[in-house]
């Protein structure tokens, strides 16, 4: 299963996304993250994860231009600006859109900007679990299908 999170600077949202969403889904999920417009990893942002045992502090902020024209079974805008200015990713499965605020343009001291990073954290946390429960549904219901084609494929034994 492969993700790819946009937004505009790729220094906040989707660096906290790709962060929760590695460690969340683990090796189920291939997680990337790029911005229109990318600029340095945010400190708080990178503070805020530190906060509930993730560091982030080793990922880049990466232009979207490396991933054009690669299929993704999920891209997901993490901003409106992204959204508006997001190319055609062929292959794409599914387009999603979580309206998240920059906490980025947060004012005030450290210590006040600091809620507007863990409040986005959390709503990420929420729609990334949203997220895999909707790619745990998927695969069961592939699993499924597979069950069902495979016994309908063995034939109980003739009796003579």
């Amino acid at each position: 299963m492969k993700v790819l999170f946009l937004c505009t600077g790729n220094s906040c949202r989707s660096q906290m996304a790709e962060g929760l969403l590695r460690w969340l889904g683990g090796s189920v999920v291939e997680v990337a993250s790029a911005g229109t417009d990318p600029q340095p990893v945010h400190p708080h942002a990178i503070r805020a994860m530190r906060e509930i045992g993730l560091d982030i502090s080793r990922q880049k902020s990466k232009s979207m231009e490396p991933f054009l024209g690669r299929p993704f079974d999920y891209v997901i805008t993490l901003c409106d600006s992204a959204r508006e200015t997001c190319p055609v990713f062929p292959g794409t499965g599914k387009m999603l859109h979580w309206s998240l605020p920059d906490p980025a343009t947060a004012s005030g001291s450290e210590e006040e900007r600091m809620p507007v990073f863990r409040s986005v954290r959390e709503e990420l946390a929420a729609q990334i679990d949203e997220l895999l429960a909707e790619i745990l549904e998927g695969f069961l219901g592939k699993l499924a299908e597979l069950s069902d084609a495979t016994q309908a494929d063995v034939s109980p034994p003739e009796i003579v």
